[in-house]
């Protein structure tokens, strides 16, 4: 695992290792304003129909989303699903669209803005509303560390392209910590409980699904749950599948699908709980079902206002810290997907 980041060290440096010799390799060097190869983002109208033999190759981390298709019922699609591709995480799917080998995928707010500075063009299609928070603190095992206030002087792991990054920015900020009052080791999610358990670093933000089977492995670890939330959910696509009609067209399609399953879901937890978290994740029926108690009611909205204003915070608070350069999150949006995902699902699910 990379070692944690000198006390003081210039943030820009920090990213620059953060993102490594790959990220360096494709030319990050900036924000995509400044990128030569930018392409510009069609605001064609959406096709009607979705073209036959068009396919979309779409993320569905840990098989949840076609288990939620599956589980739904939803079969006769209007498109192909080239491929499920069990990838989730920001850098990961970033990455992946690079390759060409993804063309949509669902992550939360703060990958989009990383695409951004790193010079990949993507939009936003999708979103969805969340209310509650979706991440905790964990300690490491032995840890007499309580609140967030007490994570000054404390090693914290820090994803910087990743919806964990942000959750633990706003809690400092909240806290009224500086960054300069802990030590971010920069990490991506899936190296955090390992971290945890072998005390590289005291906090590390999980996903409340992590949690349970944490705790229930390290008794003498602890959580701390705030009220930060990370509010968006959302699927996006890179500029050149969307600049195809064709790709766009099957992503509208998606979309109705995506917001009623993630419905079906929540009105489903008995369901889900047997078929996903104990059937595939290997959590017991009674942590199965305190993770379904924390989940959020999914909310579509018409207008994206709320999602542009809470990404713009986002943005300033990356770029307070030095992380990123500061610039218009508006354009990162599609607005010609904007009322898909709310005019699919009840009254009672649109915000």
């Amino acid at each position: 695992m990379p070692s944690p980041p000198p006390s003081g060290l210039d943030r820009r440096l920090f990213l620059t290792s953060l993102l490594g010799v790959t990220a360096a390799a494709a030319g990050l060097s900036g924000c995509a304003d400044s990128s030569a190869a930018a392409e510009e983002a069609s605001d064609a109208p959406l096709a009607s129909t979705v073209p036959a033999g068009t396919s979309l190759k779409i993320a569905s981390y840990q098989n949840a989303q076609q288990l939620q298709f599956k589980l739904a019922g939803f079969r006769d699609l209007p498109f192909k699903v080239a491929d499920w591709l069990n990838i989730g995480a920001g850098p990961d799917v970033i990455n992946a669209f690079r390759a060409k080998s993804l063309e949509v995928a669902n992550n939360a707010g703060i990958p989009p803005i990383q695409a951004h500075y790193q010079g990949f063009d993507a939009k936003i299609v999708a979103i969805n509303i969340t209310r509650k928070p979706n991440y905790l603190f964990a300690t490491k095992p032995g840890s007499d560390v309580r609140t967030v206030a007490g994570f000054k002087g404390k090693r914290l792991a820090f994803s910087q392209g990743q919806a964990q990054g942000v959750v633990l920015l706003r809690a400092l900020k909240k806290a009224g910590l500086a960054y300069d009052d802990v030590e971010l080791v920069s990490l991506t999610s899936n190296q955090f409980l390992t971290a945890l358990q072998s005390g590289q670093v005291d906090i590390a933000p999980l996903a409340n699904t992590q949690a349970p089977a944490y705790l229930a492995q390290y008794r003498s670890a602890r959580t701390i749950t705030t009220d930060v939330v990370d509010l968006l959910s959302l699927l996006w696509a890179p500029v050149s599948v969307l600049n195809d009609k064709a790709k766009a067209a099957a992503i509208a399609a998606y979309i109705p699908y995506w917001a009623k399953s993630q419905v079906w879901t929540y009105e489903h937890p008995d369901e889900w709980n047997e078929q996903f978290y104990v059937g595939t994740q290997n959590l017991t029926l009674r942590q199965a079902e305190a993770v379904t108690a924390l989940a959020n009611k999914p909310l579509f909205p018409p207008r994206w206002d709320e999602a542009i204003r809470w990404e713009q915070e986002t943005a300033d608070l990356l770029a307070e810290g030095g992380f990123v350069k500061e610039f218009d999150v508006s354009e990162l949006f599609d607005h010609r997907f904007e009322s898909l995902a709310a005019e699919a699902v009840p009254a009672e699910y649109r915000r």
